[in-house]
């Protein structure tokens, strides 16, 4: 009797033992897939001769992984010329793990501007440089897939005049795709 309850206790405990190993691995597996992301910008029409954005960075942020630096393309980009159809490739199809994509952030640097009758004026960015412009997306990236998103920067909208030659970028932008 006493061996048939060790024996029964020892097989109990392989089973459990066995069971945390299995699901360990599967989740192991499930880290290391990845899908991959594509972005691009376009702009709406603006009355203005030049909107000028410092993209230094693109970061997406997941539920449960927080904010991921996205290989970025970076660059000075003249939002005017993104017009009828046209938009410039910030993410080229960067790998990135699996999950549900809440935010994205550009993170802008220090040479925007505006120009307004052939004259370029300095555009200012509160907390650009810093926090970044943050858009709300919720896609979610699944494994082997391309995620496509197409982000519409709204110039006409965007750029606020505060007088004495000031002008702010208080950003208009939404997800089309």
């Amino acid at each position: 009797m006493k061996k048939l309850f060790i024996s029964a206790t020892l097989i109990a405990f392989g089973v459990f033992a066995f069971q945390g190993c299995s699901k360990d691995d599967a989740n192991s597996v499930n880290e290391t897939k990845k899908g991959a992301i594509t972005i691009d910008m376009t702009d709406a029409p603006g009355d203005f001769n030049q909107v000028n954005v410092d993209i230094r960075h693109v970061d997406i942020h997941y539920t449960d992984n927080g904010w991921i630096r996205l290989e970025t393309k970076s660059g000075i980009y003249d939002l005017l010329t993104l017009r009828d159809s046209v938009t410039t490739r910030l993410v080229d199809k960067d790998s990135m793990p699996v999950g549900e994509i809440t935010q994205i952030r550009l993170i802008l640097g220090p040479d925007n501007s505006v120009m307004v009758d052939s004259v370029l004026y300095d555009l200012k960015v509160p907390s650009g440089e810093q926090s970044g412009i943050k858009i709300n997306v919720n896609k979610l990236l699944n494994f082997d897939d391309e995620t496509y998103l197409l982000i519409d920067f709204d110039a006409e909208k965007s750029i606020v005049y505060t007088g004495n030659s000031n002008y702010i970028l208080k950003p208009v932008i939404r997800v089309l795709k």
